[in-house]
């Protein structure tokens, strides 16, 4: 290729450049948002003060117990008697004594009539998540207390049988399942405002802990009709199972574990 020839194409490549960047300056440029905000970085208030060694009370998070005489048939919790488990669960032994588990005389008695009384047993319809993300549901149940107060327990299948691993009272607004985590509202003493507290299996403590808890502006429940659609099913009153349905009088023998006395501890509704 001639010199001049080489020159032109030179001239022409450059022209055409200048012709694209001067069309990207005409619109799209980058434009000045303002003056940024000073970072504030965090300041340690009182670091003097020696850090806590341990909690200043004990509201049964991380708290897990074995259910005596309760299997689980092929690690399936569908196929349990929620009302059995409940009832098993009076001769639990957690793995420390928070007393959180314990449940009003009231109540107890309750809980050991639903066989002879179904009509006023406080165990509520069963529901099942995979909440442990090792691919088996878990039985969630909640146990009506008086003053719209729900002891809410959620139970996982293992080989040994069936272990509780989450178990809290609270007055209560709604309790949803949202993925793997169960989440409850309650109300607080300031008008206007919610508690919300997610619980989430934590695996290194093989337990359902309170992960996340605030309080929000409430919002209104969906009304009747209107109600946010759930993958989770409700399963029929321990009075409707058809496997399990209570009978008209106590069975002579128990199907697994037979009544204890009944707690005297009775369930305080006050948020920590």
């Amino acid at each position: 290729m001639r010199p001049q020839h080489r020159v032109g194409r030179r001239a022409a490549m450059l022209l055409a450049a200048a012709a694209l960047l001067a069309g990207c300056g005409t619109g799209g440029e980058l434009k000045s948002a303002g003056r940024a905000t000073a970072a504030i970085g965090p300041a340690r208030l009182w670091p003097e003060l020696p850090p806590a060694s341990a909690a200043p009370y004990d509201y049964g998070e991380g708290e897990t117990a074995h259910i005596p005489g309760i299997t689980v048939p092929g690690d399936d919790v569908h196929r349990l008697d929620p009302v059995a488990v409940v009832q098993a669960g009076l001769n639990a032994r957690p793995d420390r004594s928070s007393g959180t588990d314990e449940l009003p005389a009231a109540t107890v008695r309750r809980i050991k009539a639903c066989r002879t009384a179904p009509q006023a047993c406080p165990v509520l319809p069963p529901y099942f998540r995979d909440l442990t993300g090792d691919g088996k549901d878990e039985l969630v149940l909640a146990i009506e207390l008086t003053g719209h107060q729900l002891s809410v327990r959620v139970y996982m299948p293992e080989p040994s049988g069936l272990t509780r691993i989450m178990s809290t009272s609270d007055a209560v607004i709604s309790v949803e399942l949202a993925g793997r985590d169960l989440i409850m509202r309650a109300p607080s003493a300031i008008t206007g405002y919610e508690y919300r507290t997610a619980w989430s299996w934590d695996g290194r403590q093989r337990a359902m802990l309170p992960t996340q808890d605030e309080i929000l502006r409430m919002t209104p429940y969906p009304e009747p009709g209107r109600r946010r659609t759930s993958s989770a099913h409700p399963s029929p009153r321990p009075s409707e199972l058809p496997s399990a349905a209570p009978t008209t009088r106590p069975p002579t023998v128990p199907p697994t574990a037979a009544p204890t006395a009944a707690p005297s501890a009775a369930v305080s509704a006050e948020r920590r």
